[in-house]
């Protein structure tokens, strides 16, 4: 395996998308805190696999006294870059944490980029399917069947939050066509549409932080629950189809005595798992995880992560590991 401190003094909770010249982008929120400040959401450029990093541009430039750090994004059909950002009201410039009193999740930006995340503008709305409600995005954009779809979750204070699938019929410019995921006790939930229209979803759990796994045969109007996928305190998860049909689900490792990722990988469209296996260890880490992950074309995988240190690195950072799937 190779690690690399890839992008420091940031929290990150990065999220990868291939471009279609192989360039990888790091969305990431651009503070070393948990989102306690002030901060944007800025995108990343690789163009060596995953070693090198350069700051490339902002889809989401916060307002004052907000920050913008929630995020889903992917390619639109056209190629354009599309980050869907939201974030959160009632915080103090950087570095100034403190208590938030009555802070409230941010309506989301859906940001595009033509030029491969240099520069942005803001051409999307967001319909809610209860316009009174709360809804935070995450994950990966993605397309299929000239629909793309980005998973939000609904935020109620004193749980009982809820998955949703967002559609866009036109290109990423309007979003709402709105389906129930898993209802109740469901929040951060990565999706993947493979090839013969099935879909899964692993949903973090609200009460434990336990990963579930639900599946969908009808292009995601309806979901049926398949059981826990990891341990109470692992999550969230990223799930990706790798070239040689395998599925790959990356979780973040927030259990006593080992901070760090986790990875498993399925032989048959996500009906059967096989044995976890540990990424990286963060040591004394008391923050990480959110692993994103992209196969490159000769098969190695880029897994990015967070942590806020780790034995080699004392400061809040993006690392990444490139790694085979098949290598001890």
């Amino acid at each position: 395996m190779e690690r690399y401190i890839a992008i420091d003094n940031v929290c990150a909770w990065p999220n990868l998308t291939p471009l279609r010249d192989g360039t990888i982008i790091a969305t990431i929120f651009d503070q070393p805190c948990h989102g306690l400040w002030e901060g944007d959401v800025a995108c990343w450029a690789s163009a060596d696999g995953g070693r090198l990093w350069e700051r490339r541009g902002v889809p989401a430039p916060h307002e004052p006294g907000t920050n913008r750090m929630n995020v889903a994004a992917g390619l639109a059909a056209n190629g354009d870059l599309l980050v869907i950002a939201s974030g959160w009201s009632d915080r103090p410039g950087p570095g100034t944490p403190r208590r938030h009193q009555g802070a409230q999740i941010l309506t989301p930006w859906v940001c595009r980029s033509a030029d491969g995340g240099r520069t942005w503008e803001r051409a999307a709305t967001v319909a809610y399917p209860d316009p009174d409600g709360a809804y935070v995005p995450f994950g990966d954009i993605i397309g299929g069947d000239g629909v793309l779809a980005a998973s939000f979750y609904s935020a109620r204070h004193g749980g009982g939050s809820s998955a949703y699938l967002f559609r866009s019929h036109d290109d990423g410019r309007t979003w709402g066509d709105v389906s129930l995921i898993a209802p109740d006790d469901y929040n951060e939930t990565a999706i993947l549409r493979l090839a013969e229209g099935r879909w899964l979803a692993a949903c973090r759990t609200a009460r434990d932080g336990h990963l579930e796994l639900w599946t969908s045969d009808d292009e995601g109007r309806s979901w049926r629950g398949e059981g826990a996928l990891t341990l109470p305190g692992q999550h969230p998860a990223h799930l990706a189809e790798l070239a040689d049909g395998r599925i790959l689900l990356v979780y973040g490792i927030r259990n006593r005595g080992l901070y760090g990722v986790g990875a498993r990988l399925s032989a048959d469209r996500g009906r059967t798992w096989g044995a976890p296996r540990v990424l990286a260890d963060f040591g004394e880490a008391t923050d990480g995880g959110y692993p994103a992950s992209v196969q490159l074309a000769d098969g190695t995988i880029v897994t990015a992560h967070y942590a806020n240190r780790v034995p080699w690195h004392h400061r809040y950072h993006m690392g990444v590991t490139r790694w085979q799937p098949d290598t001890p």
